[in-house]
């Protein structure tokens, strides 16, 4: 999951080596963490919040095949 979520928010932004993605893992989810440039934070969310939530969806449907659930917090 955390590779995934580097590849997709490396694509996405103009410092790529910036990125940071960590997991937490708990005993309901795993969270996983992105940490972007200040300046690439709004490439990451999009308006509205599209690209955020187009991130937790493929995130998801990867998480559903491993049977968790992946939590993606955006810091």
């Amino acid at each position: 999951m955390k590779e995934l979520v580097e590849v997709i928010a490396k694509a996405l932004v103009d410092n790529p080596d910036e990125v940071v993605v960590t997991e937490k893992s708990s005993e309901k989810a795993l969270v996983i963490e992105l940490h972007v440039a200040a300046s690439d934070m709004g490439k990451v969310i999009g308006k509205q919040g599209r690209i955020a939530k187009a991130i937790r969806s493929v995130v998801k449907a990867a998480a559903t095949k491993e049977d968790r659930k992946v939590i993606v917090d955006i810091v």
